[in-house]
């Protein structure tokens, strides 16, 4: 599976880089963390629990980035096993660019899974990334961006009452998606 896709985050570069780095950042943004911690300068080891349709699965795996150039890119290798879920493993390039105040994520993620997640179907896994996905950069930007100025601030309260607001998510998004696909196909 490959998938491909580019996020922009409201936030300086060198943060950006910061919050992808940090571990408790990312714990609090991955929906059903449990535990995220640096075991290496560049590895981290990681249990999350995840649903797919049917298939729920508590994955333990590790993260290894390798090529890393701070503060524009970097490529992550993961491995992972849910037990009877199946397991997972595969490797995301991600790239940085600074773009007007803002950061500019881009990522290609390479993932290949096996067990009964690689039974449910890649509908449900590509729905089930998906949402992982908008949901950890949704926390993400809210981790890492500034906050609004007071004149943005109401801005942003009546933007939702006329159908919502749009947000730069895609920096974020690429780094979640293969994160998610990771713990999906372990």
């Amino acid at each position: 599976m490959e998938l491909k896709g580019e996020r922009l985050i409201p936030a300086p570069i060198e943060k950006v880089w910061a919050g992808l780095n940090d571990p408790e950042i990312l714990k609090a943004c991955i929906a059903g963390c449990e535990s995220l911690e640096r075991n290496g300068d560049d590895a981290f080891a990681a249990v999350v629990a995840v649903r797919v349709g049917p298939v729920s699965a508590k994955f333990k795996g590790n993260l290894k980035m390798s090529d890393v150039k701070p503060p524009t890119s970097y490529t992550l290798h993961f491995d992972g096993q849910g037990g009877v879920a199946g397991f997972g493993k595969g490797s995301a390039d991600v790239q940085l660019t600074p773009e007007a105040g803002a950061t500019r994520l881009g990522y290609l993620a390479r993932a290949q899974v096996g067990g009964k997640m690689a039974q449910v179907g890649s509908r449900l896994i590509d729905a089930a990334a998906a949402k992982i996905t908008e949901d950890f950069f949704a926390a993400f930007e809210a981790q890492v961006a500034p906050p609004p100025a007071e004149g943005a601030a109401a801005e942003a309260e009546a933007a939702p009452a006329a159908g919502g607001s749009k947000r730069a998510w895609w920096i974020v998004a690429a780094v979640v998606l293969v994160v998610a696909v990771w713990w999906l196909k372990r």
